[in-house]
């Protein structure tokens, strides 16, 4: 049995990582690069991304999802080539917004940048992202204007952008691009889970960095392997959305939200059952035969739930409430 790697750390999440340590290397530019079964494409990856910032001060965390194939010998063996390569191997696949995660609690640098491994995004794009953060952005998001994707994946692309466009008011043209920069203080302030990689820029909205750019950017064929790409994957994400514009709206008042639900149904069930109770008294008409009654009996009821949930929804948050720290921005 072989003596264990000194440089390898565990965790629940994370089976493996390779690094040169806290304190030894202070970049300036942290490179972060989830990958999934991307073997092939690693080492050109990475000779691109030092050629393309050669002359500052970088590192390259490559975060490892739970591949299969022989990804992550790979990143052990850039890492003894280059001192600024850094691994981060998941216990199995837990999608990429974890790996995203997990690589920017691992950042050292001032600016944070994102690319996918399988060389469509270009990292000679680096530099300009970050001078745009230089210029005072929190965020710059890569736009993908010419794609080289199969007219499966740039249709699906273009709506989801638009109803994203239209729903969260961020005036970008590809949410979805894997090549974003951030300032630090950015990604310290958000957690990604599920498919929320897509809404990093309405993430950081909320939390007060709404300078946000966006920069056209070279998109290459993919080189390498096959795409991860799956239709499920857009209704994943408007899933989320759908539940990130609720959570953050209604999470600290879910009472506005369920209680106008409530009023309204018992309002309009009410109003129901008055006219025919008036036309029951007043005109002697049967009820029995009368579908609306039912209807009104049930907007009745229905409102009385959803009232309910509001009210138990605000007595849970009340015992939570004090636990949500605000994002401070100075003190004096």
């Amino acid at each position: 049995m072989s003596s264990p790697d000194p440089n390898v750390q565990t965790a629940d999440t994370v089976k493996e990582s390779v690094s040169p340590g806290s304190g030894e290397y202070a970049p300036d530019i942290s490179v972060v690069v989830p990958l999934l079964d991307e073997d092939q494409s690693l080492e050109e990856l990475a000779e691109r991304i030092s050629k393309a910032l050669s002359g500052r001060s970088f590192e390259v965390i490559f975060v490892d999802d739970g591949s299969e194939d022989g990804s992550w010998e790979t990143i052990r063996q850039l890492r003894s080539q280059y001192s600024w390569v850094r691994g981060v191997r998941l216990q199995t696949n837990y999608g990429k917004s974890t790996a995203l995660q997990v690589g920017f609690e691992a950042v050292e640098g001032r600016y944070v940048v994102t690319l996918d491994a399988d060389l469509q995004d270009d990292p000679d794009e680096i530099p300009g992202l970050v001078d745009m953060l230089k210029e005072g952005y929190d965020l710059v998001s890569g736009w993908k204007k010419k794609r080289n994707d199969p007219i499966t994946k740039t249709i699906p692309s273009r709506f989801f952008n638009r109803v994203t466009r239209w729903v969260t008011g961020i005036k970008l043209h590809d949410f979805n691009c894997g090549l974003k920069a951030y300032r630090r203080e950015v990604v310290d302030h958000i957690y990604l889970y599920g498919e929320l990689h897509r809404y990093v820029p309405l993430l950081a909205e909320w939390e007060g960095y709404d300078k946000i750019g966006e920069k056209v950017v070279k998109h290459h064929p993919r080189k390498y392997g096959n795409t991860k790409f799956g239709v499920s994957r857009f209704m994943k994400g408007f899933l989320d959305l759908v539940t990130l514009m609720f959570v953050h709206n209604y999470m600290t008042r879910p009472m506005h939200f369920f209680g106008t639900l409530g009023v309204l149904s018992i309002l309009v069930g009410g109003f129901i059952n008055a006219y025919l109770s008036y036309r029951k008294i007043f005109h002697d008409e049967p009820l029995a035969n009368r579908p609306m009654l039912f209807l009104g009996i049930l907007l009745v009821v229905v409102g009385v739930q959803f009232f309910s949930i509001g009210f138990l929804g605000d007595m849970i948050n009340k015992g939570q409430i004090r636990e949500r720290q605000p994002n401070i921005r100075d003190r004096l």
